[in-house]
């Protein structure tokens, strides 16, 4: 069967992965790019399967427009996937008032006024998916990128509450949670707070690592993780998360884990406060 994808985000990363896969499958894309030119290759080898959407998601009052736009040019939307997104680094006293907003905006309000700006289509549809593209750090939260950690934990936070709401109707949401991924991220991807002399050696500094490309030994396949993302879609019912690599399936078992041993014993205390 042939579905129908509206992908934010499809320049570069997964969002071009997922594309490329899906289109020589034989799907149908609506892609959103900031630079048409960019995606240009697709144009010109899938033709009519692939429609541009020049979009900045931190236009937000554009958003319902341009998921309508895509919904009238093919008829149907069958998956939403909320891709685009990136990341400023840096410990929280370092960032500019600047890119905390343009983070919280393409981020978070971003993903949620594109899933809200779909949801109709799905609705009259009868069914669909939405995946949103979380991270290992929508579980963990690491020194220096607690703005980013918010982005994701707070979208994260939406989708679990959306994924409720909307099973009625048909529709599944999937939180995908990749570790790191040999992608193009950490060019544009990956942004940086001017560093506070202070923060030297601190353990927020760790993060400045990653102006000289990160550290070594990403693990994760770009192409193996979007065909795992393709192949949720045939899942049913619809997996609430979607870990991605061994390091992100590491580092959130461990962290759950530890988030439990901290709280249990705190049950006689959370009880005595019952009325």
């Amino acid at each position: 069967m042939t579905l129908t994808w509206l992908i934010t985000g499809v320049s570069s990363g997964f969002g071009r992965e997922l594309a490329e896969q899906l289109l020589a499958g034989g799907d149908r894309v609506a892609g959103t790019v900031r630079r048409p030119d960019a995606v240009a290759d697709l144009v010109e080898t899938y033709g009519d399967a692939f429609s541009v959407h020049p979009l900045d998601l931190t236009e937000t009052d554009r958003i319902r427009e341009v998921v309508d736009a895509a919904q009238a040019r093919f008829g149907r939307l069958d998956v939403v996937v909320s891709n685009a997104g990136y990341a400023v680094f840096g410990a929280a006293e370092e960032l500019t008032d600047e890119q905390v907003t343009h983070q919280l905006d393409t981020n978070l309000l971003g993903s949620i006024q594109l899933i809200r700006a779909a949801l109709p289509h799905l609705r009259s549809a009868g069914g669909g998916r939405v995946l949103q593209l979380s991270s290992s750090a929508g579980q963990v939260a690491w020194p220096g990128s607690s703005l980013y950690n918010a982005t994701k934990w707070g979208v994260e936070g939406f989708c679990e509450a959306l994924a409720a709401e909307v099973a009625p109707f048909g529709i599944g949401v999937t939180i995908v949670e990749p570790g790191g991924a040999r992608t193009d991220f950490g060019h544009g991807g990956l942004r940086f707070a001017e560093p506070l002399d202070a923060y030297d050696g601190s353990p927020a500094a760790a993060v400045r690592a990653f102006r000289d490309g990160g550290p070594p030994g990403v693990v994760g396949d770009p192409a193996r993780m979007a065909a795992a993302m393709i192949a949720s879609v045939d899942q049913s019912p619809a997996p609430l998360r979607l870990v991605l690599g061994s390091d992100a399936w590491t580092a959130v078992t461990q962290v759950l884990e530890a988030r439990l041993a901290a709280v249990r014993p705190q049950r006689d205390v959370a009880f005595s406060t019952d009325a």
